[in-house]
């Protein structure tokens, strides 16, 4: 209690010092004890005590089933809106407007259970009979589910996901067309994500999927990220993913497009993630991948790639590079090699390894045995642009077995190139701090 009664008092002197200056301190009751903050939806518990409904259901779902003032027992279920502190607290917003005071917006009443399974019973009987029906409960379930983030809860825990993955099989079989209610059907899903097994097992199911990549390719471009999102859901789904042996070649097409013609990061990343579960268990996919280009777009895209974009498109350039196909791709661009070195320690440890693994697979010479041309190219590239130096460092600030082996086995290709291939100096030691 000390101590919330210490953070209340900072939390008040920061609070004059952000209304430009004009002394006004806020009244403690219409603070939050969590976030010390305003309240704009102040829910009470069984102990009494009031919380802003965002902060206490934040710190129920983090496990702590407790109330953290009293430390009694506390579940969501137990939370009561408390309309006369809202009142208030609307009021006294009211009356200091001039003090640059905004009123909070009365909130909305969220969803129960009930409603939430009176909506998914209209959804199934309107997928099997009315697809402008069915479109109209979706609309109405994304709605609300977008409303907030209980009601988005409270629909996940009543399986909306495999209501909405069984109405996505259903409607193609009513006559629905497939870019119009179906795009409908995957913005729900969206907000559903991550799906479970059920739902994802649904989704990859052959009915679902020739409609699910006809979008991706040629839907319109919220419908082709939900595609997208739906299809990684799919494919990183173990039980899902061993349906999917008769539409791999169309879905890897239709993921390759996004990739290689963004339509957006986040549709981009989605993609990527999904390439590297099938390019990974299958070579024949990785094989695919090169010969439709991917190989040049992801090393380009290395060039000015942010953390997570980075560490996704090195992930899937690694799987594909164990193609022969993908690997000839590589070696023929003058930036692979290159980016491939500078990666090293300037993104994250993931990353390091990854480009590691690439190399190596680049440096590694054809199954005859013997090392051609193209290979020893891209050892000598290797060797000018400093990744001598770096795979030393990274055996001596430590790394994972599996990519200790490789290093090692790649600085012994590289020093029989050493002759040939001059080691640069300006070697990037910065990464020295964010391994130790």
């Amino acid at each position: 209690m000390a101590l919330l009664a210490r953070r209340a008092r900072r939390a008040a002197t920061k609070a004059a010092v952000s209304l430009g200056g004009v002394e006004l301190a806020i009244p403690a009751h219409f603070r939050c004890p969590i976030s010390l903050d305003l309240m704009r939806d102040p829910v009470t518990a069984p102990t009494g005590i009031t919380y802003d409904r965002e902060s206490i259901e934040a710190w129920l779902d983090t496990g702590r089933a407790t109330c953290p003032v009293t430390h009694a027992p506390l579940r969501h279920e137990d939370l009561v809106p408390n309309h006369a502190i809202r009142r208030v607290i609307q009021d006294w917003c009211v009356a200091n407007r001039s003090r640059g005071v905004e009123r909070i917006p009365t909130p909305k009443i969220p969803i129960t259970p009930v409603q939430a399974s009176e909506l998914l019973f209209d959804l199934a009987e309107a997928a099997r009979r009315d697809a402008a029906r069915c479109a109209e409960v979706v609309a109405r379930v994304k709605a609300l589910a977008r409303d907030s983030e209980r009601n988005r809860r409270c629909f996940a825990s009543i399986g909306t996901g495999q209501a909405l993955a069984a109405a996505f099989e259903s409607l193609p079989d009513a006559g629905a067309p497939a870019g119009g209610v179906l795009e409908d059907v995957l913005a729900a899903l969206a907000c559903m994500m991550p799906l479970d097994e059920e739902a994802a097992r649904i989704l990859g199911s052959p009915t679902s999927l020739g409609p699910l990549v006809a979008i991706a390719k040629h839907g319109s471009l919220a419908g082709r990220l939900n595609a997208v999102l739906a299809i990684k859901e799919i494919v990183s789904c173990d039980a899902a993913f061993a349906d999917l042996s008769g539409m791999v070649d169309e879905i890897v097409d239709a993921l390759a497009k996004v990739i290689v013609s963004p339509i957006c990061p986040q549709a981009t990343k989605a993609a990527m993630v999904a390439t590297y579960h099938l390019a990974r268990s299958d070579e024949r996919v990785a094989s695919r991948l090169a010969a439709g280009g991917l190989v040049p777009v992801l090393v380009e895209s290395l060039v000015d790639a942010d953390k997570s974009m980075a560490e996704k498109a090195l992930a899937v350039l690694d799987a594909v590079l164990a193609s022969e196909e993908g690997r000839a791709g590589a070696r023929a661009h003058a930036l692979a090699v290159p980016v491939l070195v500078k990666k090293m320690f300037r993104v994250s440890d993931l990353a390091t390894e990854l480009a590691v693994s690439a190399l190596w697979r680049l440096g590694r010479a054809p199954r005859d045995g013997e090392e051609d041309v193209a290979v020893t190219r891209c050892l000598v590239e290797a060797l000018r642009v400093g990744a001598f130096q770096k795979l030393l460092l990274l055996l001596q600030v430590g790394c994972r077995d599996a990519t200790k082996e490789k290093a090692t086995e790649l600085l012994k290709m590289l020093n029989k190139h050493k002759g040939v291939g001059e080691c640069v100096d300006a070697v990037d030691f910065r990464g020295l701090n964010r391994l130790s």
